[in-house]
């Protein structure tokens, strides 16, 4: 049904048939929709036809107040227009793309004695760059693994030019301390050429390069190096078995899409060197219906455009307009860029890994939503609400004996989690320890701003705490006039044990009751949970800040000698900071249970 307040009819009349963009508003001028078309009256005039819309069409068309579009001279200049503006102003109607962060890469400098490391930004820095790599995670065991084979330096210069004794790093094997000139610029850089020819993907040439020198130090009877020698091959065998796809030295990103109801999904896995670098995974957010071919319409000139493509996209289906995405990713990228959707050979079987891992990652986003929306219901019934809650709130405060106070704010909404709402806030002006006073500061910052018009309120605020911190949300709320939000109070049981938690709901005076196993405590606990996690790592990163401390001083249960016993078994704090819980509990001394609390520290 067309909204009467918009003149189709004469908005089309008198429509360019020029390529271009369009951009369709609602009554209070946000954009609902954004699209190309390679003829502007044609394409906007299939919106408007009288049968054969689609039921998403249909709602689009009933909100629609007015349309805007800008020509373009070519389709091309669309194509890239669109992405623009759909990243820009992230319609409710297109589908968007939420993961735009640039991914890292591994940067070997410049320097006379050449540094690996991690970098993610712009490359202006000279030196090589290698990747990218899926995840920072992906990127720094491939460093880990580097320098366990390759004891090319990772130190920042302004450590390695204030040197004067090698650093753990030595001691252990994994550095050849030139900051002290223990190893000489040639021997140097032919760890340095290895590592670059490793990242390339010609790893098979650096182990029949290290088998030839083993067999002459054999000969030479220098078993002692001729042992060190085959270490580092044995250690490359390992790394082969566990990345290489190919034979061949290709770089390709392999695109998996599939989609089942109003969840979707794209899988990339990243091949590099013929070496599969790890995958990424993506669940943009979209409207109504969508096949597999659509999706990956919308999601690669999202995805690619202004970011660095390799020569050859392979893909589980075959977009739409392909042709066109062929067209414009090549003249983006100065070079031919291929768009396949192979039908045999070894790419077949790529493809059926990226499918196989999206429909796996997809299902569990649907387990998840399941999940999440049947919590949301026992919530609406544990309250008596008419109507489902929508948006969840949770504050939490955490400091060390007062000092370094943090407030924390979490949200959930129908999807679980939503991080990119979270807030802190950094308590200032009362007393050290006084937990009321601040919540009464972050509830209030919290809150004015959010009457003000700067974000959403929420249907349900959960404190966590007693009838004291209930009291104090309750005032807080009363005094910035917001009446629409109910405030519940989460407090721990006697002995603080999950199922043993008492509900206070604000104007009740008695408590509500609750089986431990209901799916609404679960959600109750989980938000808290979350509340709390997020207000100790908040509280911790501003204490080091604020003392210059180690991150290891703030963890219970880590005193001392086991510090010094993580520093010396491990190689120093980086290393510490990047190994597993697998890694960390075989240091004599740490329990599993002390090595999860360590590398929850470092990994929020």
């Amino acid at each position: 049904m067309l909204n009467p307040s918009f003149d189709a009819y004469a908005f089309l009349k008198n429509l360019t048939s020029r390529p271009g963009v369009y951009r369709m508003l609602d009554a209070e001028g946000k954009v609902l929709y954004v699209g190309k078309a390679r003829n502007l009256k044609r394409r906007l005039s299939s919106y408007f036809r009288k049968t054969g819309l689609a039921t998403k069409t249909h709602r689009l068309v009933s909100q629609i107040f007015d349309i805007e579009i800008t020509v373009t001279h070519t389709e091309n200049e669309a194509l890239i227009l669109e992405n623009n503006l759909i990243k820009a102003l992230q319609p409710r109607y297109n589908v968007l793309l939420r993961d735009d962060k640039s991914y890292p890469y591994i940067f070997l400098s410049a320097d006379d004695f050449p540094r690996l490391g991690f970098h993610r930004g712009a490359k202006r820095t000279p030196g090589q760059y290698f990747g990218p790599y899926p995840s920072v995670g992906a990127m720094r065991q491939t460093l880990r693994l580097l320098q366990e084979v390759f004891p090319v330096r990772q130190c920042e210069d302004s450590f390695y030019r204030n040197r004067s004794r090698p650093c753990l790093q030595y001691q252990i094997k994994r550095c050849t301390a030139p900051c002290v000139g223990l190893i000489d610029k040639e021997r140097y850089h032919q760890d340095v050429q290895h590592a670059v020819m490793f990242l390339e993907g010609r790893d098979q040439q650096v182990i029949d390069e290290l088998v030839a020198r083993m067999e002459e130090a054999s000969q030479q009877l220098a078993f002692e190096q001729a042992a060190y020698y085959r270490d580092r091959i044995a250690s490359l065998r390992r790394i082969q078995e566990r990345q290489y796809i190919s034979g061949k030295e290709v770089d390709i990103d392999v695109l998996g899409a599939t989609v089942k109801g109003s969840t979707a999904c794209v899988e990339v896995f990243f091949i590099r060197g013929g070496r599969n670098l790890g995958n990424k995974t993506f669940l943009p957010k979209f409207q109504g219906n969508l096949t597999p071919r659509e999706l990956l319409s919308a999601f690669i000139p999202q995805y690619y455009l202004n970011r660095e493509i390799p020569p050859t996209l392979v893909l589980s289906h075959q977009p739409e307009d392909m042709e066109l995405l062929t067209e414009v990713l090549s003249e983006q990228a100065g070079r031919k860029i291929m768009l396949l959707r192979p039908t045999r050979g070894s790419k077949i079987r790529w493809v059926k890994m990226a499918l196989t891992n999206a429909e796996i990652n997809l299902n569990r986003c649907l387990v998840k939503k399941t999940s999440i929306v049947e919590r949301f219901k026992s919530l609406q019934q544990l309250l008596g609400w008419t109507n489902l809650p929508q948006r969840l709130e949770c504050f939490d405060i955490s400091h060390t004996r007062g000092e370094a106070t943090v407030a924390s704010c979490v949200v959930f909404d129908r999807e679980g989690p939503n991080s990119t709402d979270y807030r802190r806030f950094n308590i200032e002006g009362v007393t050290p320890g006084d937990d009321y006073a601040a919540l009464r500061q972050a509830l209030t910052r919290r809150y004015r701003r959010l009457k003000k018009g700067e974000g959403i309120l929420p249907d349900l605020l959960v404190i966590d705490g007693g009838k004291g911190q209930l009291a104090q949300a309750v005032t807080v709320l009363r005094e910035i006039g917001i009446e629409e939000t109910t405030v519940l109070g989460i407090a721990k049981g006697p002995e603080r044990k999950a199922g043993q938690e008492t509900l206070l709901l604000a104007g009740r005076d008695t408590p509500v009751i609750v089986a431990p196993d209901s799916p609404a405590l679960h959600l109750l606990q989980h938000i808290r949970d979350e509340a709390h996690r997020f207000a100790i790592t908040s509280h911790r990163k501003r204490r080091i800040k604020g003392h210059k401390i180690s991150p290891l001083e703030t963890i219970p249960g880590l005193g001392p000698k086991r510090r010094q016993r993580l520093l010396t078994q491990l190689g120093g704090l980086r290393e510490v900071a990047r190994a597993g819980v697998e890694e960390l509990a075989r240091v004599p001394g740490i329990s599993p249970g002390l090595a999860q609390r360590i590398y929850d520290s470092f990994h929020g």
